[in-house]
């Protein structure tokens, strides 16, 4: 059964957190599974939606953006494609959130952990910013001739690497994976303050979103909208 309706803007969220900042909004979850979140997010197409937005956090390419960034996505790019999102729904984003940057996000399928790989995506894609389910947003979104958006907030700069113990902490449902992570800490108790670290930065990236939310509305500024 789709959770969305023709007239509907659904949401694609990587974690469980991000979802519930949209609480009241049709959302679907990628928890870092992407060969699943296409399956979901092409039945959800199928069924029919007014547009689709990538929400949630990001990491950041461009050395320029700081953690608790809001970032709007003017395309999503890899090696050999690049996806314009809709310029009307980012013009209203941009209106609504004066303060965000706009700029280009990188197709990733696994958390870009060093410095050394994010500044190698950069150079390739020339991306401001990178997520796991943007990608799988643009070009569904552009095979159903369906208007998308990006809105992502930065909790990671482009200068910060990820812990081992972050970048196994997602579960395919979207929810905190503890066993993977406390594995992780286990074979490497040094990174725990780095992991901390990683978790109060996040927290400043999905404050950013709240504030987003509140001010983009229950339909996150989507088609339709003044």
């Amino acid at each position: 059964m789709a959770i969305a309706g023709r007239s509907d803007v659904l949401a694609v969220v990587g974690m469980t957190r991000e979802a519930k900042i949209l609480t009241g909004a049709p959302v679907v979850v990628g928890g870092g599974d992407t060969p699943g979140l296409i399956g979901r997010l092409e039945a959800e197409l199928r069924g029919g939606v007014a547009g689709v937005v990538s929400f949630g956090l990001c990491g950041a390419l461009d050395p320029a953006l700081e953690v608790g960034d809001l970032v709007i996505g003017e395309a999503v790019a890899d090696d050999a494609e690049r996806f314009a999102a809709d310029p009307a729904w980012a013009a209203r984003i941009g209106v609504l959130l004066p303060a965000a940057k706009v700029g280009v996000f990188a197709r990733a399928e696994k958390p870009v952990a060093t410095v050394e790989e994010k500044a190698e995506l950069r150079a390739r894609t020339g991306a401001d910013a990178v997520d796991l389910e943007s990608y799988a947003v643009a070009r569904l979104a552009g095979f159903f001739g369906v208007p998308f958006a990006v809105v992502r907030a930065v909790s990671d700069d482009a200068a910060r690497a990820l812990p081992h113990a972050a970048q196994v902490g997602l579960g395919a449902d979207g929810r905190p994976a503890i066993g993977p992570v406390m594995a992780s800490l286990r074979a490497n108790p040094w990174q725990l303050g780095a992991l901390i670290r990683t978790a109060l930065e996040a927290e400043d990236g999905f404050h950013a979103l709240e504030r987003a939310r509140q001010a983009l509305g229950p339909r996150l500024a989507g088609p339709g909208e003044a």
